[in-house]
């Protein structure tokens, strides 16, 4: 063997047995929503999580985060999975909040032993939203007639095309403050005393961007990933662990070159999720 030849085999060795950090990118809505339509959800992220803390050599599982929210179940079954494969495997979980780690999103960083956000990071909203549209009196300009029949009186609250009924505002109101003291005890149980701020400036909803979020004891720091991963553990091999592909690029096969023709596809797709989400209750 020559000695380029060993030295190659000895790198190769020694790389084998390097300290590793385990990246795991979070990027988008949280949900499936409907039509299998793309989302982030338990089971669609299940995978990438448990190959992720199965790589050897794990020094700690990073979790990127680029989400504005959305179901909070979803949020809940991600969060839960992370905290129990972190503990099973004994190994520290950090994210980092990309451009928007928002409601859901920020429930997913919480599961987290240690949160970073960039400077110009948008983090926060933890809060609970619902909206939809009253249509019934467009019916009644044009003449149509709404017929809904349900078995059970409370099986339709809130219909599109009917007048909204005082008690099932309240009703909404009574569902999304109990997710709302939710979000907020998981946020407590996660971060305890670095939390700075009433409750009031904590959990109104608003968002803030990195350095305010750190004030607010939010996130730990500021810091992207690549540069606080190489003075945490200098000596440690990044593995990015690939997630499924985006919608987008399973409805085109990946085969789109076109920049107008992605731009159509993308347009259509972000249309149909939006409505969708009209009638949603979420974080």
């Amino acid at each position: 063997m020559t000695g380029k030849a060993v030295k190659k085999a000895f790198h190769a060795w020694t790389s084998s047995r390097a300290d590793r950090i385990a990246v795991v990118r979070l990027d988008g809505h949280i949900g499936s929503g409907v039509g299998g339509r793309s989302g982030l959800t338990g089971e669609g992220v299940e995978n990438v999580l448990r190959r992720a803390f199965d790589v050897e050599h794990l020094k700690a599982v990073v979790v990127t985060i680029n989400s504005p929210g959305g179901s909070p179940a979803q949020s809940e079954y991600i969060a839960e999975r992370i905290r129990q494969l972190s503990s099973e495997k004994g190994v520290r979980v950090l994210a980092f909040c990309e451009d928007l780690a928002a409601s859901g999103g920020y429930w997913i960083a919480c599961a987290a032993d240690e949160i970073y956000a960039a400077r110009t990071s948008m983090v926060g909203s933890i809060g609970v939203v619902s909206s939809g549209f009253g249509l019934s009196s467009v019916l009644d300009r044009v003449g149509v007639e709404r017929r809904l029949y349900t078995s059970g009186d409370n099986k339709a609250r809130l219909d599109t095309f009917s007048p909204a009924k005082e008690e099932d505002v309240e009703w909404l109101k009574l569902l999304q403050e109990q997710l709302h003291d939710a979000f907020i005890a998981w946020v407590r149980q996660r971060r305890g005393a670095k939390l700075k701020g009433t409750d009031a400036e904590l959990f109104n909803g608003d968002v803030w961007v990195g350095k305010r979020a750190v004030d607010m004891g939010l996130v730990d720091g500021l810091g992207v990933m690549r540069s606080v991963i190489a003075e945490r553990y200098p000596d440690a091999e990044i593995t990015t662990i690939e997630s499924p592909k985006p919608l987008l690029a399973r409805l085109t096969g990946g085969q789109v070159r076109s920049s107008t023709s992605a731009a159509v596809v993308r347009g259509v797709v972000d249309a149909v999720e939006k409505r969708a989400d009209w009638a949603r209750l979420g974080l």
